[in-house]
């Protein structure tokens, strides 16, 4: 039994057709065995048809036993055969669509882990989510009927031969009947393209709505908006309703022709083979078996028409999964990096002055918000500097080597520097799996790690301790209770330098202040950035940094400069200074 996933390999991604092909190469071997299974049930229904009409040319009307006796077995070995091949081509055609489906989920969940926050910059959450969900079952579904393309062009081959044999202008007929239908079929495949794509664009403007206004309803209730929001949905998702008929009434033409192509073909070969029976250009056997290979073929041309809509649906999803494996990361990996520095590193960020000192826990405080997360996505390389000398730097002790963070790997960076922002989720999934993503956590470290966060309550919280099954961003806990548990995580990964932004900033007092205590002493002798205004934390920092106006105006203890700076004291005691500043 083979398993799923696979390891995905690496996507052609230059265009919808080349997806395709690729997903096509790399389970080629399933889709041949399915098609080859599926082509010969198919050709066993048309076998019968000639063994039909073979057994009534034979002595069978005459009374002789023998003859009646070996077709009889002609027979029931063609139809025990095509039983045994149902669950065979079954199974195989099931196992393509999940090949497919899974493969193509692989990569684009890969390329999101890869792009990071560049994704929701560059598309629409609706875009990614309708890869997901819609586009990967249009793949998975063409992958599924692409077995009857290969036994429907065989089906089509066997019954030409064979009418060839009986009558040169039947088999003729056949063999240009079935392209030209093909072809007819053509003009509706792009208008069906078309009305497809629109279609798929509406959906995923849709969910994007549809997301935003599930995060945003606790704020749209508080100002009112709530009517409004609500108006803008149901008109938008009354325009994907339009477009989605649209797409059905082309469906539905497409649908049309594939019943009405086949039926032509078939009362046109019924009518002309009961002409030639009637001249006695044909035996009887063989207009019934005629009767049967019309049969087959009208089954063989509504399948290669039924697979060409699916080619057009499974195209378009193609088109926005490359959509997305084609963006580039705002923050490309350097074509030569730098050698990494070994020893223990400053953080420096020559745009603001701030220096992360190597084993300390330095406090960060800006005067603004917006400073605060500028500087935390420049110390964590989610924001490069204009080119000017303004990149985040890794100092190393002792010989003073310089290295940008750009200049690094992407991944190097990661690893070693950490920002954990309120903005991290909390994924599904059960607790231990949570806090210790790669599992190398001991219960002991688990436990250590959770009351650095004081979060022993929030494990408590559930019987099942650290089995305790979390939903999707941990909805089932208060906005206090998720923080701590994303404190605890960061605090478990225990990266090199760990840049915390406003972790407490959800809690009561009293846990704020057994936060700061404890988190001194989790990360004693490791290098650690907290930027936020709490004082309670601040109290327990080796040093802190005043950021004002986009530098650092002033450094010391924490009580040293609520003393001595009034501007300090003013933005984290919350009051008016001497400047007037709020």
């Amino acid at each position: 039994m083979r398993v799923l996933p696979q390891p995905p390999g690496l996507p052609d991604h230059r265009s919808a057709n080349r997806f395709l092909l690729w997903l096509a190469r790399a389970e080629w071997r399933s889709l041949a065995w399915a098609g080859g299974v599926t082509g010969v049930y198919r050709l066993c229904g048309v076998l019968m048809s000639a063994a039909v009409g073979a057994t009534l040319d034979s002595g069978v009307v005459e009374g002789d036993p023998g003859s009646l006796l070996t077709w009889f077995g002609v027979l029931t070995a063609l139809t025990l055969l095509s039983t045994l091949l149902v669950p065979l081509g079954n199974r195989a055609q099931s196992f393509n669509w999940y090949a497919s489906a899974y493969r193509t989920v692989q990569v684009v969940i890969a390329r999101s882990v890869a792009l990071g926050p560049t994704l929701t910059r560059r598309l629409p959450s609706g875009e990614v989510v309708a890869v997901g969900t819609d586009d990967i079952d249009r793949l998975g579904d063409f992958y599924y009927e692409s077995a009857l393309i290969p036994a429907s062009v065989m089906t089509v081959g066997a019954v030409s031969v064979l009418m060839l044999s009986s009558h040169t202008e039947f088999g003729l007929i056949v063999l240009v009947a079935v392209p030209v239908m093909m072809l007819g079929m053509v003009p509706l495949l792009r208008p069906l393209s078309r009305r497809q794509e629109h279609h798929r664009t509406r959906q995923a403007e849709l969910t994007t709505r549809a997301t935003d206004l599930v995060a945003g309803l606790r704020v749209l209730r508080g100002v009112g908006g709530e009517r409004t929001v609500g108006d803008r949905y149901r008109d938008e998702s009354q325009r994907v309703r339009a477009a989605g008929v649209r797409v059905g009434w082309m469906d539905a033409a497409l649908q049309a022709v594939r019943e009405l192509y086949p039926g032509l073909l078939l009362v046109g070969i019924v009518w002309y083979g009961a002409r030639l029976a009637l001249a006695g250009e044909i035996t009887v056997g063989q207009l019934v078996a005629f009767y049967g290979y019309t049969g087959n073929l009208a089954v063989a041309v509504r399948y290669l028409m039924q697979a060409s809509s699916e080619f057009v649906s499974a195209r378009v999803a193609a088109g926005r999964v490359v959509r997305v494996l084609s963006l580039e990361h705002d923050h490309p990996d350097p074509e030569h990096p730098a050698e990494a520095p070994s020893a223990p590193c400053d953080l420096r960020d020559p745009s603001s002055g701030v220096v992360v000192a190597a084993g300390c826990t330095t406090g960060v405080v800006c005067s603004d918000a917006a400073g605060a997360t500028a500087l935390a996505e420049r110390l964590g390389r989610y924001r490069d500097g204009d080119g000017d000398g303004s990149d985040a730097l890794l100092v190393e002790r002792g010989t003073g080597r310089e290295v940008r963070l750009r200049d690094l790997p992407l991944r190097d960076v990661r690893r070693r520097v950490l920002v954990a922002s309120n903005g991290a989720h909390l994924f599904s999934g059960r607790l231990r799996e949570e806090l210790s993503p790669d599992g190398g956590l001991s219960d002991d470290r688990l436990a250590a790690v959770v009351r650095a966060a004081c979060a022993d309550d929030v494990v408590r919280q559930s019987p099942a301790g650290f089995g305790a099954l979390l939903t999707e961003r941990g909805r089932e806990y208060s906005g206090g209770q998720q923080q701590r548990l994303r404190l605890a995580r960061a605090f478990g990964l225990d990266p090199e330098i760990l840049v915390l932004v406003e972790p407490a900033s959800a809690v009561d007092a009293h846990s704020e202040a057994a936060i700061g205590a404890r988190l001194a002493e989790e990360r004693e002798g490791r290098t650690t950035a907290l930027v936020t205004t709490s004082p309670l934390l601040l109290d327990h920092t080796d040093r802190v940094l005043f950021v004002d106006g986009g530098r650092v105006v002033a450094e010391g203890s924490h009580r040293d400069l609520l003393a001595t700076v009034p501007d300090y004291a003013s933005t984290v005691l919350r009051t008016v200074s001497t400047s007037g500043k709020p």
